[in-house]
């Protein structure tokens, strides 16, 4: 466990000064902007006003690259993290193109396409009720099994034998409000999202962490959970709290994408600007 309190507090008594602070704000996808699967148009309008209020907006995912390259161009976002770490994409507004920097190069990943056809064929043999992620087909380093967005939702046991037969074969693997991701490499959201911000601003993510702000809500956000002091949950982060091995010092009222919406709204009022 981290450092922060044992029940995350509520978002209401966040620092004014702590908040007026920021200057990057960072985001889980599934469950965090997102509400029953869609974005909605307030969740959206938040990151819009994050942006115009002048933070760094970058969503941290375990989505593909196909969403990620759709994010990054058509999205009010900096940057986005995809494939809980496999790479980073950016629009670059200067030379008006999508720019890319992935962990491995091209000739690794099709190395790895067989191993993972192959632990993607065990789970849908021995665990009843999964199936492959319906964005799997734009993916380029992970296997996505689904067990609650396009399937009737499995009980825990069933979550928790599909990590075990990913890890069997060698793998890392994340469960999170949807999926279990599993991948054949050592990172995770925030050993990327580091590497991230290093690169491509300039800014030291250790030295600067509690002027960041982590909004996430399942199991694979623990990691960003345990490192930045001022991470804050959705309201729907406590579904998971038996799987977290971290839990997030500050909690929305609300779930999903209005929780996210309440964060940007605290953000922006600290700074004294407009409405999100």
């Amino acid at each position: 466990m981290n450092g922060h309190p044992t029940k995350p507090q509520p978002l209401a008594g966040f620092p004014r000064d702590a908040a007026a602070a920021v200057h990057t704000v960072l985001a889980d996808i599934d469950d965090t902007l997102t509400t029953d699967g869609r974005l909605t148009a307030r969740a959206y309008g938040a990151l819009e006003a994050l942006r115009d209020a002048g933070l760094r907006v970058v969503p941290v995912t375990g989505r593909p690259a196909g969403w990620c390259d759709h994010i990054a161009r058509m999205w009010p976002v900096d940057a986005v993290v995809g494939e809980n770490g496999a790479f980073w994409m950016w629009h670059d507004a200067r030379a008006g193109r999508l720019r890319a920097r992935h962990l491995l190069d091209d000739a690794a990943r099709a190395e790895l396409a067989g191993r993972l056809d192959a632990v993607r064929e065990r789970i849908l043999r021995e665990v009843p009720g999964c199936a492959p992620a319906s964005d799997q087909f734009c993916r380029l380093y992970d296997l996505a099994i689904d067990f609650r967005e396009d399937v009737a939702p499995l009980p825990p046991g069933a979550i928790d034998r599909i990590v075990a037969l990913m890890r069997e074969a060698g793998m890392s693997a994340k469960v999170s409000s949807i999926h279990v991701n599993g991948w054949f490499g050592s990172w995770d959201k925030l050993a990327t999202t580091r590497l991230m911000m290093r690169e491509r601003f300039g800014i030291d993510l250790d030295a600067e962490r509690a002027r960041c702000v982590f909004v996430g809500d399942s199991p694979n956000d623990a990691p960003m959970f345990a490192h930045f002091p001022n991470a804050v949950g959705v309201a729907n982060v406590l579904d998971f709290r038996d799987r977290l091995d971290a839990l997030p010092a500050w909690i929305t009222r609300s779930r999903c994408g209005a929780g996210f919406a309440e964060v940007a709204q605290l953000l922006i009022d600290a700074r004294g600007g407009a409405a999100a």
